[in-house]
């Protein structure tokens, strides 16, 4: 092998073991290519960049994908990260229009300008998505892609690691489980976990070494008397014991508030054999060794999961009386557990597998659907959490069919999943044969029947309150769209005026017309009318549209400022009247003219707090909350007479959450020390779109913990909201503003 290609030797190798035929000569050229284009481009870690293609490559490889996708690995990064070199368009003419496809659909749009990181974010995921629906390919070099760039994490800044691993925890390892990967999903899983909550994970990781050390004895008999038992049968099998994973372990304790020794199917064995019939004939001979615990039976072979798949999962208590599961499986069923649709796709080919994939993913083009219907980032990211995070409940129709729905679904979900007009046209259901009210949650097994009529006047703006799915939500506003546009117009103008009585100031019907073209224009609407209609059927939500209209409100409807009064500025040591203004950072400052203004680290005032400056010695006015306990401590001190001066927000500042300008807020949360309580405090503020500036904790001596954070927040409005959303996990006490003793 010519030295040139040394780097990638070890991918050349792992292609050759799969015994499949690869265009190695196309492989190298890739290889070569991506070289020269990353020349000169490191990682943070300090390693040049193009190991990083090479890495991805190789898990590509592991997945037994083809010469495309290994092309497409080693160039994903070239067209978004060495644009003055290469394009879509070179990469087309160089590699063909397969590898050109999935480079563009792993590019993320770098072009574009957005109005905020939020907005560019979810675009990237659509793109993604969209590419996906196309080609199931680029998903999965995306998921190789990322657990690599998770396998390298720590050559990132902290706040970097955060961001990283909570997109990796609620998108890529749900969307890995969504497609069947389990091996890349636990990774990815484990991986996010050790970076949002290190502390947790160690002790998890720390209780499982312990514990499987001390019953090591035990997976070894087990698996030596049921080896025995399906070595008298005459089967051919394989048998392996195994733990779970640290995650699923910390997910149980997290979810059920349970103690680690409160888990009982921490021990699991796996038994491979060649057929399905032999896969019953192990059941049987297990059941017949060990005690079963009743309800822990599943049989996914018969009824597969979604993602395809398919085993036996049964739960028995082991004769030392510890329970342990046992999942049996033929080797097929193993390799679509291990690699999901990544499997399906390389050992099946032509159109009857192309459309067999195409239905699998039938998700990913409804959740296309929901974007392009309401053009609603919010809304987008509402339906990718419930068609990728939820479990799934099945339920049958009268006919047998079977239904696979989020779990949370309703029977209305149920009418629109089996088709619109028998939604639109719903009056009722039943469930088992019993009427039930139309909120009613089915559960897994029940058979929903949905009782329509010709007569029906259509949907309810209330169902989509109660309703779950994005496909069912889509639905019911395409039908109110099509069917109740005067009333849509109604409600729409109706919410707009809510929202132009909360701005306080007034206006002209000619100011009023610009703000709503406006608006209209930003977000991509063509008229006024029509924006009315789109928020009148649902096809933009209120929350989108109020950012947008408290901006231009501000811009065009001017406040109303008095102008200052003028005073000589040597009577402000005697607490004269003041005479001039001076602005910086939206606040004023009475009787000081060209001073600088800075921010009191001790009590870090926000938009909304009271407030009072201190004229400190050669850096200007410090601005302090009026209520902070250093101005109560030395407002009286003779030292300092003279030197406190009145400030206040500038007019409209306390709502400046409409503004991208934030400001450090800091917390100090009391709470009983609890496995997991840092992971759920990253969650709600990931939730609230809150970005954590730094974190720090803090033992008692009673074993209570005290957490420092500091977030950006916008005003005091805002902090109160996330003190609120905080104060309701369980464990936390108390939270409070400041970092003091």
């Amino acid at each position: 092998m010519e030295d040139k290609y040394a780097p990638i030797s070890k991918l050349l190798l792992a292609l050759e073991k799969t015994g499949k035929k690869y265009d190695v000569e196309k492989i190298k050229k890739a290889y070569l290519h991506a070289a020269e284009f990353h020349e000169g481009q490191f990682r943070q870690s300090g390693e040049p960049f193009v190991y990083h293609p090479i890495a991805v490559a190789e898990i590509v490889a592991t997945l037994e994908l083809d010469t495309d996708s290994i092309c497409a690995a080693l160039l994903h990064d070239t067209v978004e990260d060495c644009g003055d070199k290469v394009d879509v368009g070179a990469i087309r003419r160089e590699y063909g229009e397969e590898v050109a496809m999935l480079v563009d659909g792993l590019t993320k749009l770098v072009q574009i300008p957005f109005e905020d990181k939020e907005d560019e974010h979810v675009e990237n995921l659509r793109k993604m998505f969209l590419a996906m629906s196309k080609d199931i390919r680029v998903i999965f070099i995306k998921l190789c892609d990322r657990l690599h760039n998770m396998r390298t994490l720590s050559a990132k800044r902290p706040e970097k690691q955060r961001v990283t691993a909570l997109e990796t925890m609620y998108v890529y390892a749900p969307l890995a489980h969504r497609l069947g990967m389990q091996r890349i999903k636990q990774e990815l899983e484990n991986i996010s976990l050790s970076y949002l909550d290190p502390i947790g994970y160690a002790q998890v990781k720390e209780d499982i070494e312990k514990r499987y050390g001390q019953s090591r004895d035990f997976i070894e008999n087990a698996r030596n008397s049921i080896s025995e038992k399906l070595d008298d049968s005459k089967l051919k099998y394989s048998l392996e014991g195994r733990v779970k994973t640290v995650y699923s372990i910390y997910k149980k304790m997290f979810e059920n508030n349970k103690s680690f020794e409160e888990i009982f199917d921490f021990y699991a064995l796996r038994i491979i054999v060649e057929t399905e019939l032999e896969c019953y004939t192990v059941l049987g001979i297990i059941h017949d060794m060990f005690n079963s615990v009743p309800g822990r039976f599943k049989d996914y072979i018969s009824t597969p999961k979604p993602n395809m798949y398919r085993s036996l999962h049964t739960t028995v208590i082991g004769r030392d009386g510890i329970p342990f599961e046992v999942q049996i499986r033929t080797w097929e069923m193993h390799r679509i557990a291990e690699y999901g649709l990544a499997a399906h796709w390389k050992y099946k080919t032509g159109a009857e597998s192309r459309a067999e994939i195409d239905q699998k993913l039938q998700w990913v083009s409804k959740l296309i659907d929901v974007e392009d219907e309401t053009n609603d980032h919010d809304e987008f990211m509402h339906a990718l959490k419930i068609d990728i995070f939820h479990d799934e409940t099945f339920v049958f129709t009268p006919k047998g069919d079977v239904i696979t729905l989020p779990q949370g679904s309703t029977v209305i979900d149920v009418a629109y999943a089996i088709h619109s007009a028998v939604g639109n046209k719903m009056v009722g259901a039943k469930i088992n044969g019993m009427i039930v009210p139309i909120d009613r949650v089915p559960q897994n097994g029940e058979i929903v029947e949905i009782l329509t009529s010709n007569a029906s006047k259509g949907p309810s703006r209330d169902w989509l309150k109660i309703i779950k799915t994005g496909e069912a939500r889509t639905k019911i506003r395409q039908w109110f769209k099509k069917e109740k546009q005067a009333e849509n117009i109604l409600v729409g103008r109706t919410e707009i005026d809510k929202e132009f009585k909360k701005f306080n100031r007034p206006y002209t019907e000619e100011q009023r017309e610009e703000i709503l073209s406006n608006v209209a224009s930003r977000i991509g609407i063509q008229s006024v009318e029509s924006l009315y209609n789109t928020i009148g059927y649902g096809g933009i939500s209120m929350n989108k549209v109020a950012s947008k209209l408290r901006d231009e409100f501000d811009r065009i409807v001017k406040p109303l400022v008095q102008e200052p009064v003028e005073v000589d500025i040597e009577s402000l040591n005697k607490q004269a009247t003041p005479r001039k203004t001076s602005k910086s950072g939206g606040v004023i400052i009475d009787g000081v003219d060209g001073c600088m203004v800075k921010f009191a680290k001790c009590c870090n005032p926000l938009p909304g707090d009271e407030l009072i400056g201190f004229i400190t010695k050669g850096y200007g006015v410090s601005v302090h909350k009026r209520d902070c306990p250093n101005v109560i401590a030395n407002m009286k001190k003779a030292e300092y007479e003279g030197r406190w001066v009145s400030a206040y927000w500038e007019q409209g500042a306390s709502l400046m959450g409409t503004s991208s300008q934030f400001f450090e807020a800091m917390l100090r949360i009391f709470a009983k020390d609890n496995i997991g309580l840092l992971a759920q405090i990253t969650v709600a503020l990931a939730d609230m779109r809150v970005n954590l500036v730094s974190v720090s904790t803090q033992k008692r001596a009673d074993g209570d913990i005290i957490i420092n954070l500091t977030v950006n927040a916008k005003n005091l409005e805002h902090v109160n909201s996330i003190v609120s959303r905080l104060k309701s996990i369980d464990n936390i006490d108390d939270v409070t503003r400041g970092f003091g003793s």
